[in-house]
């Protein structure tokens, strides 16, 4: 048994008495697997990000916003669409002001809500930015695929991705 390996029958049944369903080897391999391919990827994505002086996070933002009607979107909407808490939203986007990437709104009959915009900055940084980072997308990720592949990761991803959002409450 290696150092990252578990034996079951060395830990005991849950709080609740169910046996826990350890992982095969070879689910435990795909696991970790994916695990090390996304925090790589959004370590090389993000460095490369850099020169730009965005961070991946900025560059996602920038993303749903440059796509959304009126290159504006509600904050909260903002925050789900990235994942985000609104309160960690809030201090990324006082920083994207900031730089004159996007800015804050008031939304027209709600006076508690707020739009983040797309400044014409943040449009201009997004259409400079978006060519680099497809290329990096497409090196470090989409070309080390065969179009079979691709679509069998397709396959295999979109149900999780969906199980998850619907945990969300945004199935």
């Amino acid at each position: 048994m290696d150092a990252h390996t578990i034996d079951a029958a060395d830990v005991s049944p849950s709080e609740h008495g169910e046996e826990t369903p350890w992982l095969t080897a070879r689910e435990q391999r795909l696991w970790r697997a994916h695990l090390e391919v996304a925090k790589l990827l959004d370590y090389q994505l993000g460095r490369e990000l850099q020169p730009h002086n965005l961070a991946i996070n900025d560059y996602e933002i920038l993303v749903v916003l440059s796509e959304a009607p009126e290159r504006r979107m509600r904050m909260t909407d903002l925050a789900t669409a990235t994942l985000q808490s609104k309160s960690r939203l809030s201090h990324q986007i006082t920083r994207m002001e900031t730089a004159g990437l996007v800015l804050r709104q008031e939304c027209p009959g709600d006076r508690r809500g707020l739009y983040a915009h797309l400044t014409e900055q943040g449009w201009g940084t997004m259409q400079k930015v978006a060519p680099d980072h497809v290329r990096s997308v497409r090196a470090h990720f989409i070309d080390r695929f065969t179009p079979e592949q691709l679509d069998a990761m397709y396959e295999a991803l979109a149900p999780v991705a969906e199980h998850l959002r619907g945990l969300r409450g945004r199935s």
